[in-house]
Parts: structure tokens; C-alpha cells; sequence
């Protein structure tokens, strides 16, 4: 007999790790899973402990605070064994942790010429090495339960940036967090072919989050964008549901685009 949507969409007894979940579109992502029924573990540098509280308080759900440097690969590891010893399992692992476009970091958000190597590297360890060592760390006990990866890439995964948007602002598009986000959708193809049956691997790609930018660049962008608005962090929660419940069973290897229809032209 087949389930219903409710049944489907349901994450009662299901237990997720979700990186950079105490950042805008972590608390949301956390929100979901646990409103769905999932216990959270929340994984980031700052702020793990008061997102987790909030959590847990907010849908009754058990949650676990984990303070990690995704950049340190001993400490990275070391999450599969703490959510084995609080939760017993894991069913969802959510890469979402990384430095944005707006990162306070040197050499990160300048002229190309201006960019730094150890920011690039800095920035693909957080952005894509990060989620490779946890999907490997958590691989088998992903693979016990069937389980699910969704890593959270960009629509400058996707495309080029077009540095129209960006004249006159002092908003940068760093070339590191493109090709860490390209490299994380490439990622997902390769997890997908390598995990399946056992593991679903899936990717979303956001467009750009309203986040109070300069008007000239919020104009510009909208004026491109066919849903007439910039994204909002809600807007990634249906995504999230749908690649972390079984509503997305048959579902591998894929890139959503919750970008309002801008890549669409």
C-alpha cells in the first residue's frame, strides 16, 4: 500500500547533522527537520549551543551542539562518532556550512588580483573539503538507514557572475566560493553514482538571499530574477523537506535551483 504525503514527508525517529546550522539558512534548515520530527545536530564555530536550545525548545525534539572548525579534518571526523554516541544514528547529513560572498576575510571579497591564496584554500576547506571528509565519516552510518546528503551549493555554482550587479557596491563575488560551490555540485554526481542504493546525494542551489545589499544591486538583481524578488531563507524549506524525507525516494545526483527563476533565461 503506498504511503501518504504525511507518511512520506514524516522524519519521526530520523536523526540529521546539519553544518553551519547557528547561519541564516542553517537555523531555517534545522527548523525544518526538526518541525518534520527529526532530532538536530547542530555543527558550527559559533553560536551551536544556543541554536540547538532553541531547537529542541521549539519542537521538542532532542538536539546536540557540536563546536567544530570544519577546516581541521581530525575535529570534522570526529562528528560521526559524537552523533553515533548521542543518537545512535544518522539519517540526514545537510552540508551547508561556508564562507559567502560577504565573509569578513582578507583577501576574500577584492578585485582578483587582490584575492589570496589562503583565503582560496581556507575557503575550500570549509566549502567543499569539509563536506567530502563528514559524507565520508558518516557514510556507513548514512548507509544503515538509508539516508540522505544534501549539500547546499549556489546558483554561482551554476553560473558566472555577472559583475554588472556589483558596480558602485562594495560586494564581492570571490572566485573561491564559485568554484568551491561548482566543485560541491560535481561532488553530489560523484557521491550519487558512488553511494546509491544505499545513500541518496542531492544538491540545491540557491539564488541570492535578501540580506539588506545595497539598493542598486537589490534592483539589478530583481530586475533579472522572473519571480520580481530577491530569495528568502524560507524558501529553501520545501527543498530541504522534499531531499531529506522519503517524498524524494527515487531522487539521486540532482541539483534543485531555488533561484526564483533567474537561471532560467
Amino acid at each position: 500500500m503506498s504511503r501518504s504525503i504525511k507518511e512520506l514527508m514524516s522524519l519521526t525517529g530520523r536523526a540529521a547533522v546539519v553544518t553551519g546550522g547557528a547561519g541564516h539558512v542553517g537555523r531555517e534548515i534545522c527548523d525544518t527537520l526538526a518541525e518534520l520530527g527529526a532530532t538536530v545536530a547542530v555543527v558550527d564555530r559559533q553560536d551551536a549551543k544556543a541554536c540547538a536550545e532553541r531547537v529542541a525548545k521549539a519542537f521538542k525534539v532532542e538536539t546536540l551542539a557540536l563546536d567544530v572548525d570544519l577546516s581541521d579534518e581530525t575535529a570534522t571526523r570526529a562528528v560521526a562518532a559524537q552523533v553515533q554516541a548521542r543518537f545512535g544514528r544518522c539519517d540526514i547529513l545537510v552540508n551547508n556550512a561556508a564562507f559567502v560572498g560577504t565573509s569578513n576575510l582578507t583577501g576574500w571579497a577584492v578585485p582578483f588580483a587582490e584575492q589570496s591564496v589562503a583565503t582560496w584554500r581556507q575557503a575550500i576547506e570549509v566549502n567543499l573539503t569539509a563536506a567530502f571528509v563528514l559524507s565520508q565519516a558518516l557514510a556507513p552510518l548514512l548507509s544503515a538507514q538509508a539516508g540522505s546528503i544534501i549539500n547546499i551549493a549556489s546558483i554561482y555554482g551554476n553560473l558566472g557572475p555577472d559583475w554588472r550587479r556589483y558596480e558602485g557596491t562594495a560586494l564581492g563575488n570571490p572566485a573561491a566560493y564559485a568554484a568551491s560551490k561548482g566543485g560541491l555540485i560535481q561532488l553530489t554526481r560523484w557521491l550519487a553514482t558512488t553511494l546509491a542504493p544505499r545513500i541518496r546525494v542531492n544538491a540545491i542551489s540557491p539564488g541570492g538571499i535578501e540580506r539588506g545589499q545595497p539598493k542598486a544591486f537589490a534592483d539589478q538583481y530583481v530586475a533579472q530574477t522572473p519571480m520580481q524578488r530577491m530569495a528568502r531563507e524560507e524558501d529553501l524549506k520545501g527543498a530541504i523537506a522534499f531531499l531529506a524525507s522519503d517524498a524524494s525516494a527515487y531522487m539521486t545526483g540532482q541539483n534543485i535551483m531555488v533561484d526564483g527563476g533567474y537561471s532560467a533565461w
